[in-house]
């Protein structure tokens, strides 16, 4: 379905307009492999199994530019922390003149068990301040996509800001894995 990197120019497909793929995380080591940053991971496991470099910095985000069959895609994962994403999504989405159908936000949800995805065409941001800078920054606009990658929810009365800076245990670490892999 998305295969087969096309190594032209990513400028000359003029007429069709790339889609932006934005993982929603927090940069730096010490943020790596947390739930939170699950949007961050799904990026990264697209780029490789396309073969798309992250290695350039636009619009605060690290950013990554290639085709996946015919259709241009840029991937970004903004570097301006979970709660000022808006701040790199709006910025990228604007430069490139895209209509808001084509930017998919890639986020963590504490509402779907771990490893479950739901792709929505639209939506709100449940309380989900990363979502809530991106609605933000599109003055208010929610006619965005975004892939919804289940977390699961904290155990007991553990503290949910506690629980999404925690690393994934292996168990959710493989469930996550194997189902990133069916999508791409």
């Amino acid at each position: 379905m998305l295969s087969g990197f096309s190594r032209r120019c990513f400028c000359s497909v003029a007429a069709e307009r790339p889609w932006l793929f934005v993982g929603l995380g927090n940069p730096g080591d010490k943020y790596k492999g947390t739930r939170h940053n699950v949007g961050f991971e799904m990026i990264d496991a697209f780029a490789e199994a396309q073969g798309i470099e992250m290695n350039t910095v636009h619009c605060k985000a690290l950013f990554g530019q290639g085709f996946v069959d015919d259709a241009p895609v840029i991937l970004g994962k903004p570097q301006t922390y979970m709660n000022l994403s808006g701040e790199s999504i709006g910025p990228l989405a604007a430069y490139y003149k895209l209509p808001l159908n084509h930017v998919i936000v890639f986020h963590d949800d504490m509402t779907l068990p771990c490893g479950v995805m739901r792709l929505q065409d639209k939506g709100g941001h449940g309380s989900h301040n990363g979502l809530k800078s991106v609605v933000y920054l599109f003055r208010g606009n929610r006619e965005f996509p975004r892939l919804r990658i289940g977390i699961g929810r904290p155990p007991g009365q553990m503290d949910p800001k506690a629980f999404l800076l925690q690393k994934f245990n292996t168990t959710a670490q493989v469930e996550i894995i194997i189902r990133s892999n069916i999508m791409v």
